[in-house]
């Protein structure tokens, strides 16, 4: 694949032009102020799994948006004894929390490690435990458009008030400094994560967001054809007059949104070859941040971007600011 997108030079200072809701801010003040109400629940019951000599595994939950249930993994440190740095980790699109294994490198580096099962999702290529206990109205396959109809109700609002309250469930932990928290995660992980950052900035120390999905919509929706976007295009090829309808509903979620909220220091990747998140998107959110940040230029890689080079990278600059 050929580089499609806007030349590097262009894309270090590319902004996304749409505007921001005036009244995002209240919305999700909202959002997370009745989400605050019901209790958060955090429960860790050991894993007694042999397998595990060196790392310390809690099968994790929490009372995500409307009081459901949300799964998750802690993991820590066997021998640690002071609390802990935490990475608090998302999943990619489709991905459940799957297995203890899948997430060793944080706590064989010394961080706790918290992560979030995504609500309806990991029957694709990891496996997930939480259901969506919302009803939605009509959608294309996927998620993407799932409860489009209105801001209320879209899928991500409530994935969003889930990842929040991730963070506030591995603070809970008394393994984990609350005070020296991360939020990692590579592509729909990276869309949560700078949400998270952005919806909670009092709370999150670091970002790290590897080749971002969820950042400025209508461009991706238009400039590929690829999945997940291509879920957009395919709604508003059969819902032809609620396109205006939908770039407003999900105006409320674009991670380029989100980043201009974005108090942490930042580590951000892409791929310049990436049809599932053009780097202009990518570029998009990272653009908005005005905190100290880095970003990673993989030039010849496509939605892997970096993939363990760039995971490499990750540990170390959160080794550096978390330590």
């Amino acid at each position: 694949m050929p580089l499609f997108d806007l030349p590097l030079e262009r894309l270090r200072d590319y902004r996304c032009p749409d505007a921001c809701p005036a009244d995002f801010d209240a919305f999700w003040d909202d959002t997370l102020a009745d989400g605050a109400r019901r209790d958060l629940a955090p429960r860790f019951e050991p894993l007694d799994d042999r397998l595990y000599d060196l790392v310390r595994v809690h099968d994790a939950s929490f009372a995500g948006f409307g009081g459901q249930t949300i799964r998750g993994w802690l993991l820590e440190p066997r021998h640690a004894k002071d609390p802990r740095p935490c990475i608090v980790s998302y999943v990619g699109y489709g991905g459940g929390r799957g297995l203890p294994i899948d997430h060793l490198a944080p706590p064989a580096a010394g961080f706790a490690h918290f992560v979030m099962d995504t609500r309806g999702q990991g029957s694709v290529w990891s496996p997930g435990d939480t259901p969506d206990d919302a009803g939605a109205g009509p959608q294309t396959p996927g998620f993407l458009t799932r409860g489009i109809e209105s801001r209320e109700t879209y899928y991500y609002r409530r994935v969003f008030v889930d990842a929040v309250r991730a963070v506030e469930a591995a603070a809970a932990h008394p393994g984990v400094d609350a005070a020296r928290i991360m939020v990692s995660g590579a592509s729909q992980g990276g869309g949560i994560a700078i949400a998270v950052a952005g919806l909670r900035p009092d709370a999150v120390r670091l970002l790290a967001a590897d080749t971002p999905f969820l950042c400025h919509f209508r461009r991706a929706a238009t400039i590929t054809d690829e999945a997940p976007y291509r879920e957009i295009a395919d709604y508003l090829r059969c819902h032809r007059q609620r396109a205006d309808a939908v770039f407003e509903t999900l105006s409320y979620f674009d991670a380029a949104h989100f980043a201009a909220r974005v108090r942490a220091r930042s580590l951000f990747s892409v791929g310049l070859m990436d049809l599932v998140c053009p780097p202009s998107t990518v570029f998009a959110a990272y653009n908005a941040i005005a905190a100290e940040k880095a970003i990673r230029v993989y030039e010849y890689n496509r939605h892997e971007g970096g993939a363990s080079f760039q995971a490499v990278e990750r540990l170390r600059f959160a080794a550096e600011h978390l330590r």
